[in-house]
């Protein structure tokens, strides 16, 4: 099945898998590495389905006692574009994001795993083309950007962030920046990039103040 194209080829109802930390957005890919049985049996449910979606959500504390957890209401579907079994039975997965997610309610069955139903209409900007940023400030962002990496001690490519494309820029690095959850959440629900373009700074720029302030941890 290719990209939908619109509302109308989503599914309403899909396999959840809250992972606390994990964000995925639309055009973006996020690798994934199944081993819980019950994921695997989500793994094997999901390829055998037209769309291969897997929503992926952010879970919330932990209730006291019930052993149940409570969802984010908002979260980002991924299809299932490649998977590989390894040696020792987990499965290498790879999710193209696909479309934002509002979880309407959780679906009563069979299944080891969550699944809901859920609603797209809000987020169907996510199945256009790339979004831009008409006020990105390339040069602005990487300095930010380097002092952030600096103060966390992380490295990367500065060449190719240099000349990566502003969305796949902004995305990847919402995904892969250590984040906490809340702040992952923050930057999945801004209503467009320019939106997750600031949110993005602002964390940075928190980290870099907190991490220069006097008897006080940095953010991780």
């Amino acid at each position: 099945m290719p990209r939908p194209a619109a509302i109308s080829d989503l599914p309403e109802t899909i396999a959840l898998f809250p992972l606390p930390g994990a964000l995925l957005l639309p055009r973006a890919r996020l690798p994934l590495n199944l081993f819980e049985p019950r994921y695997l049996a989500m793994l094997e449910d999901v390829i055998k389905t037209d769309h291969r979606l897997i929503g992926m959500i952010q879970p919330q504390e932990d209730v006291t006692g019930s052993g149940l957890e409570q969802m984010q209401q908002i979260g980002c579907a991924g299809r299932v574009i490649s998977f590989s079994e390894t040696d020792d039975g987990r499965y290498m997965v790879t999710l193209g994001g696909v479309c934002r997610f509002r979880m309407v309610t959780k679906v009563d069955g069979f299944t080891p795993y969550i699944r809901a139903a859920v609603e797209w209409h809000a987020f169907e900007r996510d199945l256009g083309p790339a979004d831009t940023d008409p006020n990105f400030d390339r040069a602005r962002f990487l300095q930010s950007l380097s002092r952030y990496f600096d103060a966390v001690s992380l490295s990367s490519d500065w060449d190719s962030l240099k000349e990566a494309d502003e969305e796949l820029l902004v995305n990847s690095l919402s995904m892969l920046c250590p984040f906490e959850r809340e702040e992952k959440q923050a930057l999945l629900e801004s209503v467009d990039l320019a939106d997750r373009r600031k949110t993005l700074t602002t964390l940075m720029d928190f980290a870099v103040a907190s991490n220069n302030t006097p008897d006080e941890g940095s953010l991780q």
